[in-house]
């Protein structure tokens, strides 16, 4: 395996396909706005409403891409996410970004999702290890807080999805109108453990350290099925299982995740268990999950099989295979890492415009979906290219 090799891949994607198509399509210097919206073919919506979810992944992919590549383009995609959010998206009375707006700033839809507030945290932590700013460190333990005042689950354990604008209950929990109307999901609780785990590399305090600890307790107790292999998606606010749902991008997505805030604690018990589910997961994954053309399937539904490869599950399939080969030296996982990138540079990146597409079906036809929408942004790819660099630098030295 030529690892050097292998790093400039990822090197050149992000940096030459990724980054500068959202330098120089998505972001309207005119405006000093991003655009919410692209179609397939480069049509651009300028006035299509904005996510919290789609703002806070530029705020924190240009921020981490800032770390390695330290130039000013992208320390001022970074600021530009960032004064968007305070600008337009942070509600000055009750505290916290509401879930979408339109590009003037007025709110779409204000309500409080957890899912959203988490990705804010995430984002300001990347920020704050970026560009030391001590005013983004100062809202990233402020929205701790928040969370853990207004989503903890003081009975139960565990956090609620959503609130109103000014905290309270609300009958509508949903993500996305796909989604369960449910308490609790696997999802909010993934991104909520992905964001403590940042926020704890800049804020070493012992109420944060206690609640990434029982975050971890709780997959490992509800959401995790060790006698499946996959992650139980949709619960009751008392845990009660409320789907039958296999999600193969977050089944892969989460065995790295759960390495790495297991790793931040440094709990050599927690790391232990750990990798062993990472590597049941994986094997689950390697049996089930994927198609003879070594794509990752998106998931199935009470036995139905939804034979789409979209574009996110693919990105943390190398990555998830990478984590587990790094620690367990079995090469059927780094033959899956190389195999899921072949797939991705085939079936999946845009070669001529920039970018990847959504989908591709299961001729490997692409599904005419938006490139860029509320949901799609620079995150799961961007992210992909930048860990794959950084273990391949610290497994080998390149």
């Amino acid at each position: 395996m030529n690892f050097k090799k292998f790093k400039r891949q990822f090197e050149h994607e992000l940096t030459d396909n990724i980054l500068n198509y959202w330098v120089n399509e998505v972001y309207d210097p005119q405006r000093k706005m991003f655009i919410g919206k692209i179609s397939n073919d480069g049509d651009k919506f300028p006035d299509a409403p904005l996510s919290a979810v789609f703002i806070t992944r530029i705020m924190w992919t240009f921020s981490a891409a800032y770390r390695i590549y330290p130039t000013g383009l992208h320390k001022k995609m970074a600021d530009e996410a960032f004064r968007i959010l305070l600008e337009n998206f942070w509600d000055q009375e009750n505290g916290g970004i509401y879930w979408s707006v339109l590009p003037n700033g007025k709110p779409v839809d204000r309500k409080k999702q957890f899912y959203a507030e988490a990705f804010f945290v995430y984002a300001l932590s990347e920020y704050y290890l970026a560009f030391q700013d001590e005013k983004a460190k100062q809202i990233a333990t402020s929205m701790f807080m928040l969370i853990e005042k207004y989503a903890f689950d003081t009975e139960f354990g565990g956090y609620l999805e959503a609130t109103t604008f000014d905290w309270k209950e609300t009958d509508d929990q949903r993500l996305s109108p796909k989604d369960l109307d449910v308490k609790k999901t696997m999802n909010t609780h993934l991104h909520i453990l992905e964001a403590y785990t940042n926020l704890y590399r800049i804020y070493k305090d012992e109420s944060l350290k206690q609640q990434l600890e029982q975050l971890i307790h709780i997959f490992i107790d509800k959401i995790v099925d060790r006698k499946t292999g996959h992650l139980i998606l949709f619960f009751d606010r008392d845990w009660t299982v409320r789907s039958e749902i296999d999600s193969y991008g977050h089944d892969i997505e989460f065995t790295w995740l759960l390495c790495e805030a297991a790793a931040m604690l440094g709990d050599v018990g927690i790391i232990d268990k750990a990798e062993q589910i990472a590597l049941e997961f994986s094997d689950v994954s390697l049996k089930e999950g994927f198609a003879k053309c070594s794509g990752l399937y998106y998931e199935k539904d009470d036995g139905r099989l939804m034979e789409e490869f979209h574009w996110w599950p693919q990105a943390e399939s190398v990555v998830g295979f990478f984590n587990s080969w790094q620690f367990s030296k079995d090469d059927k996982y780094l033959q899956q890492t190389i195999n899921s990138w072949e797939f991705i540079q085939k079936n999946i990146i845009v070669k001529k415009k920039g970018e990847w597409f959504w989908a591709v079906d299961s001729n490997l036809k692409v599904i005419n979906n938006d490139k860029i929408n509320a949901w799609k942004a620079p995150y799961h790819n961007g992210r992909m290219c930048l860990e794959m660099m950084r273990r391949i630098e610290n497994v080998v030295g390149v």
